[in-house]
């Protein structure tokens, strides 16, 4: 029996679309897992084949609370089953921006206190996609093996095969500057950073752009968007300082409320972004491309499969 042979490569339901895709560049079969649903609301979950001594590999986005406690339950089902391993994949984590709680506030830090259920959960390996912070990565007592995907050769493969040309990219606060430097240094091309203060929870304002981006193609880079308005206003504030287009990248794809219809507005003409976020496809406005292929190299150094 191969290495190979005794991975088992399964996904909590909102992160099957994506597993199918890791399948097929991992040359493994994907596993359904058993689902029901009782009258009360209950669910059922069964492995559909036996994970006794196999190296379980569970992909699974947490972005809501059924997909947090479905990883969990995937998880912990692998233990009770004697998995010989529990590999966990987490392309887009939820409540990642609740990394800290302000002094005072009693409230609760859930990046922190839900990637710690999952990490009490026992899986031997997490390894999670362009974090917002890294704080989450320790919180464990160590008995976990982690690691942090940067999707950066990703990104440069997509934006030099995008057909945009003559273009800088643009932090949209400072907080992200070093992450779109070292993408602007792959990419032979000029970066800067925008003002921004945040003075509410989903609430920021954008006061400047440098006049690097005069006569030229912005493109605003974050790990995510999720309502969109600081990105819209940078947006604004590139065209104002003279860019000639305004194009938007993140990694995760969130996208919420009416951030869709905003976006349609005119300030930016495309959003490129992975599918790391449940649902996400290319159309008029969104430029999709798969983290598949970055998480089957993970997979296989890992496992050495």
């Amino acid at each position: 029996m191969s290495k190979k042979d005794n991975v088992l490569l399964v996904a909590n339901h909102a992160s099957s679309d994506l597993g199918y895709k890791l399948a097929e560049r991992l040359w493994l079969p994907f596993t359904e897992m058993e689902r029901k649903y009782f009258a009360d609301g209950e669910s059922y979950h069964a492995f559909p084949k036996s994970v006794d001594g196999k190296d379980l590999v569970i992909l699974g986005v947490t972005h809501d609370d059924s997909s947090h406690q479905e990883l969990i339950d995937l998880i912990s089902g692998g233990r009770y089953w004697n998995a010989a391993s529990i590999n966990v994949i987490i392309p887009f984590l939820g409540y990642s921006t609740m990394e800290r709680a302000k002094h005072n506030t009693n409230e609760i830090p859930k990046g922190i206190t839900r990637t710690r259920q999952i990490f009490r959960a026992r899986p031997n390996y997490v390894a999670f996609v362009d974090l917002h912070s890294e704080a989450v990565l320790h919180a464990h007592a160590g008995e976990v093996r982690t690691k942090h995907i940067w999707t950066d050769d990703l990104v440069v493969d997509k934006i030099k095969k995008s057909g945009l040309t003559d273009y800088v990219l643009v932090s949209p606060d400072y907080g992200f500057s070093k992450r779109v430097a070292r993408l602007a240094s792959l990419l032979n091309c000029p970066h800067t950073a925008a003002d921004k203060d945040r003075y509410d929870t989903d609430k920021t304002i954008v006061s400047q752009v440098s006049s690097v981006v005069r006569g030229k193609t912005a493109i605003i880079c974050d790990d995510m968007i999720r309502t969109g308005g600081s990105i819209l206003q940078t947006a604004a504030r590139c065209l104002e300082a003279g860019a000639k287009d305004v194009v938007a990248h993140a990694t995760h794809l969130v996208m919420a409320g009416d951030s869709m219809e905003k976006f349609r507005g005119g300030l930016i003409s495309r959003v490129i972004g992975s599918d790391s976020y449940p649902g996400r496809t290319s159309d008029d406005l969104l430029d999709v491309y798969s983290v598949a292929p970055l998480l089957a190299e993970v997979i296989e150094q890992h496992l050495k499969i």
